[in-house]
């Protein structure tokens, strides 16, 4: 009894936290769904265009703050923390990140407007120049990936927007398992949410953000783990460098001399990990 009860608790927190993301996003959602609707026979490009600048214009007023307040919610889950209410856990996170995710999506609307075009001129308007639209097409499945690193961040992470944009893009450079794997496992569940729609409603992205932030998280604790290892060899370095100086084994400008030399250039992935490992989480 115990296990079915712990299920039907999961089950109602899913939903719930689900519903809620449906409910705050409901008007980009409309827009959405005109769309499809308008992607059928028999309406004009005009209705398409329209309903397209509707989900632009609605996306970071409604879709943003709503998926960043989900992530606050899953964030919970993934640290352990189950029992926390589902409905003031959301609605603290939508009304603590609103502003942040906000100005997050207008930044990422106005790129995927950007590249979404320059994919459709390539690929239709200049054959030869196809091999661009490829590659813009990769771009845009990066972009969408770092969406993900974006509100884990968000909801993760007290920083700037502009550190948690630019390290959501390079965590999604620099970590390419993780990018693959967030996109497999994404395009899975909206496969399966094709199959039965009601998890659309229920279900289906709840557990795309559960499954983004684990993601995340497993990368957040590795890195930290790494770097936690990386402090200590370098102060074991400088142990024995002030144990080599004492005795007098080196000179001092020798000494200076080998520092720099063992120094090497910070990678953009030592960069990334410098940012997360130090910022302060909420």
């Amino acid at each position: 009894m115990g296990g079915i009860y712990r299920l039907s608790e999961w089950i109602m927190r899913l939903a719930g936290s689900n519903l809620l993301w449906v409910i705050c996003s409901s008007p980009f959602l409309f827009f959405l769904v005109m769309r499809f609707i308008f992607g059928q026979s028999g309406f004009t490009a005009n209705d398409i265009l329209q309903a397209n600048w509707g989900m632009g214009i609605m996306a970071p007023f409604t879709l943003f703050p709503a998926t960043a307040a989900l992530f606050t919610v899953v964030r919970k889950w993934v640290m352990g923390e189950g029992d926390v209410s589902v409905f003031k856990t959301y609605f603290r996170g939508y009304k603590e990140n609103y502003k942040q995710s906000m100005l997050g999506g207008f930044f990422y609307t106005l790129l995927f407007v950007i590249m979404y075009v320059d994919y459709t001129v390539y690929m239709t308007q200049f054959p030869n120049l196809q091999l661009l639209g490829i590659v813009m097409l990769i771009f845009l499945l990066v972009l969408f990936v770092s969406l993900f690193n974006f509100f884990a961040m968000i909801a993760h992470y007290h920083m700037k927007l502009k550190d948690i944009v630019k390290n959501a893009i390079l965590l999604s450079i620099v970590r390419p398992f993780r990018l693959f794997s967030t996109l497999l496992g994404t395009v899975a569940l909206l496969f399966i949410g094709t199959k039965y729609p009601v998890l659309f409603v229920f279900f289906l992205a709840s557990g795309i953000a559960w499954f983004a932030f684990f993601n995340f998280y497993g990368m957040f604790l590795k890195m930290q783990e790494q770097s936690e290892k990386q402090a200590l060899a370098d102060e074991e370095k400088e142990l024995k460098a002030d144990e080599q100086l004492a005795i007098g084994d080196q000179s001092p400008v020798e000494q200076a001399q080998q520092i720099n030399v063992e120094k090497q250039p910070a990678s953009m992935n030592d960069n990334v990990k410098k940012s997360l490992t130090k910022n302060k989480e909420r």
